[in-house]
């Protein structure tokens, strides 16, 4: 699956922003809109994101996030994957429980159900910096610096002062302006 992770991020700016099924809250394109903009607080900006990322319609999906995260946290990854692929089932949109589901995979070792967790949440949310830089993590550990730098870029694209992004562009890409 790592192998597809190239062809993912080469497609990702042609795909639109919103996609209808993710049903993505509009204020997102708001919230990015704002933190391109050099004027911005960019950390307040990305907390806000993170917020509406975590949020969901349905308050029961968000509190058995909200559980796995704490899972997550506890290191009991076990549970944690447990109730992401059961809120998943229910909620297949749901761009952040993938995203987490990914880093429950990418601890327990699982790089290719990582990688497709990752595709998945991207797919929902192309401009999610945060699945962007972890993918980015996982091609260098297979010490693909070309693909890891194209997820970087990627990220800053849609977050230009992410830090991760940018302090592994430095490393990855140093002739790359900040």
């Amino acid at each position: 699956m790592i192998d597809n992770a190239d062809t993912v991020l080469r497609l990702l700016p042609t795909l639109p922003y919103r996609r209808p099924a993710a049903a993505m809250p509009p204020v997102l394109d708001i919230l990015f809109a704002k933190l391109r903009h050099p004027a911005s607080n960019a950390d307040e900006v990305e907390d806000l994101i993170w917020d509406t990322w975590m949020s969901h319609r349905n308050a029961a999906a968000e509190r058995v996030l909200d559980k796995a995260v704490d899972d997550i946290a506890r290191n009991s990854l076990d549970i944690a994957e447990t109730r992401l692929v059961r809120l998943l089932r229910q909620c297949p949109d749901y761009a952040e429980a993938w995203n987490k589901l990914s880093v429950v995979l990418y601890l327990a070792g699982r790089d290719d159900e990582c990688t497709a967790a990752i595709c998945r949440t991207l797919w929902l949310e192309p401009r999610h910096f945060g699945a962007l830089c972890q993918l980015g993590e996982l091609l260098l550990s297979y010490n693909d610096a070309e693909a890891a730098t194209l997820a970087f870029l990627n990220a800053r694209r849609v977050h230009p002062r992410s830090m991760p992004a940018v302090e592994r562009l430095r490393q990855l890409a140093p002739d790359i302006p900040a």
